[in-house]
């Protein structure tokens, strides 16, 4: 990740950390020499509301993570809820609303099993697009697997959304 950093020059280069103070600061140190570097965390929403470690409001989680963030540095905030098309919707738009309020400048929807069908990832989005105020402040991008053979569809029903929606 160093070596991609130092060399590859005019693309954001991210890495991914998961929502852990200690791997947000190494995710920084191996991609601080990058000309657009970019932080991408997650966490998934069913340890925000079960874990005792994570037990606390949306905005309780977003201040944490930034708290842990690397102080001084300039790089972009993206933020995943791990399985978000799996998870509550209204505690989704929650957390995203508190990330983006935190500093998250892209907001990533994960279908991280594969699972979702394309107009439940274009409801999802549109639900996200009018039930998070501040979403205007973020991309929002999707992470889509290919388990059912519908990356692409999902991927064009959230394109689709968000265009509709904005």
């Amino acid at each position: 990740m160093q070596r991609i950093a130092r060399e590859v020059h005019g693309p954001t280069i991210a890495g991914l950390a998961r929502a852990v103070e200690a791997d947000i600061e190494q995710c920084w140190e191996a991609i601080k020499d990058a000309q657009r570097p970019r932080i991408h965390t997650f966490l998934s929403p069913a340890m925000s509301t079960s874990n005792q470690a994570w037990s606390a409001t949306p905005r309780a989680v977003a201040r944490r993570l930034w708290s842990a963030w690397p102080k001084g540095t300039h790089q972009t905030w993206e933020f995943s809820p791990m399985d978000a098309t799996r998870s509550d919707w209204a505690f989704v738009s929650e957390l995203l609303e508190a990330v983006v309020e935190a500093g998250a400048t892209t907001v990533n929807i994960p279908d991280t099993c594969g699972f979702v069908q394309p107009d439940e990832l274009g409801a999802m989005i549109a639900y996200l697009r009018e039930h998070v105020a501040n979403i205007d402040r973020a991309t929002i991008s999707v992470h889509c697997h290919d388990d059912l053979g519908l990356a692409v569809a999902n991927s064009l029903a959230a394109i689709k959304a968000g265009r509709a929606a904005g």
